[in-house]
């Protein structure tokens, strides 16, 4: 993702807001690298030799069942093991920039969603939209539309975990926010495969302790910083070796399925590594 300016939150009149959702202006001054899809369970497999998922029919679904201190420690051997990489969570202002992709609406998407677009409970649509599939589990990731930046899954199908602690947002325009600096509960994003179709919006907010394991918990990270640094760009894998694509702006239209060795498609940047891994 470039560097930019947008508005974090949602306006008074987005129906079925919260509370916590004040809006606000936010610069990202620097830009940062995002993975294009959820971690999954292969990868986590792959680092911790271990898969601690509740629906392990497929090792591209995403992991889920981890905390936020789970994550810290795959993060912290994954870039161990993969030297360069520095790979960490994103910010929660840097999470919901990539979700919005430019957008301004309630989700990428537009003002609703179906779940043919996003894994979410489809007995509980958003806005009065009309009830769908509800599908009881995840999905793999890429399987279902990216976003306009080319981002898969960034609503609904897992919460995702970021790096802030959970706090109230500030009333004045900010620059390149992280969040309170203490806590009790870490911010998770986007909804998932058993929340109403409202949880799935570019705003909403959800907090829980960091220890915790849910069925419901995974995450995407961003690598190539310590922390949000230029050069920006959206990842997109071809192998571990080559070096991933910038991305200025929005992504070229991209495929509504990331299958690793289905018809040449180019794997996900978690099967990039998974595969890195096997051949060492």
């Amino acid at each position: 993702m470039a560097p930019g300016h947008f508005l974090m939150g949602s306006p008074p009149d987005e129906p079925e807001r919260e509370d916590d959702e004040v809006q606000h202006e936010v610069t990202l001054s620097r830009g940062f690298w995002l993975a294009d899809t959820a971690c999954t369970q292969a990868l986590w497999q792959a680092v911790t030799g271990a898969n601690p998922s509740e629906f392990q029919d497929d090792v591209r679904n995403p992991v889920e069942n981890v905390s936020w201190d789970d994550v810290q420690t795959f993060l912290s051997e994954l870039n161990r093991r993969v030297p360069g990489l520095q790979a960490r969570l994103p910010s929660e202002a840097e999470w919901e920039y990539a979700c919005r992709a430019g957008t301004t609406t309630p989700f990428s998407f537009g003002d609703n969603i179906t779940p043919e677009q996003v894994n979410y409970d489809g007995n509980y649509p958003y806005a009065g939209g009309e009830k769908g599939l509800y599908r009881q589990k995840t999905v793999p990731v890429g399987s279902l539309p990216a976003n306009p930046w080319g981002l898969y899954e960034m609503h609904g199908n897992v919460w995702e975990w970021c790096a802030d602690w959970y706090g109230d947002y500030p009333n004045t325009p900010q620059v390149d926010p992280t969040g309170p600096q203490t806590g009790d509960s870490r911010v998770l994003r986007g909804g998932s495969w058993n929340f109403n179709g409202r949880h799935a919006r570019c705003a909403l907010r959800y907090g829980y302790v960091p220890g915790y394991r849910y069925l419901l918990f995974g995450f995407r990270f961003a690598p190539g910083q310590s922390g949000p640094a230029e050069p920006a760009g959206r990842v997109s894998e071809k192998s571990l070796a080559e070096p991933a694509t910038l991305r200025s702006g929005p992504a070229e239209p991209a495929p509504t399925a990331r299958l690793a060795g289905s018809g040449g498609t180019p794997p996900t940047l978690t099967e990039r590594i998974k595969r890195w891994f096997k051949d060492r």
